[in-house]
């Protein structure tokens, strides 16, 4: 199933939000309920200095949704790097959130030598999410259904967001998305597994979850991320919960640059 518009049989040079002029190049992928204002929160709290951030709309969303394909997390990898190309950046590290962070590992497979560090937000595995029964009609229901998506960012945050808020997300998501990518992109991440492709990368990698998320959670990632990538690190924020970079914007940048950081001299 692919996105309507125009259409696309090769990679894409993806609109993108620029931020900074720093020498360490940071390309950061939203997920599946948002645009790249998804990272809005945080654009303006930055290391503007030290880092060049790229901020891209995936197919199917934003000012990419006119523009057809697959709608798949290895589809994105290879615009992820005809966007590096066209700013000219040879070797750049990675966010990615949910979702985008399948999409930044199947960067690393295409391209291992030209990622820096990654930084996974509450990431999607390598080996996709194991959603079944009514779990996978809700997910698979939720391109034409608000009150699905409703339920799934009130569950992924551990029901304690106030409504207006889950409400506002629902309505950014339906704005941003078109219904019929948003179904395409659940069965690449959700269904695809490519773990034994990253089993044992050396790139250093953070992943950052929420302790209030229920799914993507800390022992999640312990059993697949940390057990592929042997420079893998995890953070657990407090009070967040699946969007961290909603829920607790300064401690997120934080924890994502101080990491980046390490390597800003490399």
């Amino acid at each position: 199933m692919a996105a309507a518009g125009v259409a696309s049989s090769g990679p894409v040079v993806l609109p993108c939000t620029r931020v900074g002029e720093g020498p360490h190049h940071v390309i950061a992928v939203h997920g599946w309920f948002a645009d790249r204002g998804a990272y809005g929160p945080v654009l303006d709290i930055l290391d503007r200095e030290a880092f060049s951030y790229a901020v891209p709309d995936l197919r199917g969303y934003g000012e990419a949704r006119e523009v057809s394909g697959a709608c798949s997390t290895s589809e994105a990898a290879g615009d992820i790097l005809a966007l590096a190309d066209s700013l000219g950046w040879d070797r750049f590290s990675l966010v990615g959130h949910s979702m985008g962070g399948s999409v930044i590992q199947r960067v690393l497979v295409a391209a291992p030598e030209r990622v820096r560090r990654m930084v996974g937000l509450a990431p999607v595995p390598a080996a996709g999410v194991p959603l079944q029964g009514e779990q996978w009609e809700l997910f698979a229901g939720a391109a034409e259904s608000p009150a699905g998506r409703k339920m799934i960012i009130d569950f992924s945050t551990g029901g304690r967001r106030p409504d207006a808020w889950v409400d506002l997300m629902v309505e950014r998501s339906l704005a941003c998305v078109a219904p019929e990518a948003f179904r395409s992109w659940l069965d690449s991440w959700a269904l695809e597994d490519f773990h034994e492709q990253v089993r044992g990368a050396k790139v250093p990698v953070r992943v950052v979850v929420g302790d209030g998320d229920p799914s993507l959670s800390a022992e999640r990632m312990r059993e697949t991320w940390l057990q592929w990538y042997p420079a893998a690190e995890l953070v657990e924020l407090p009070g967040a919960g699946h969007y961290p970079v909603d829920e607790t914007p300064l401690e997120t940048v934080r924890v994502i640059e101080d990491f980046l950081h390490a390597d800003v001299g490399r």
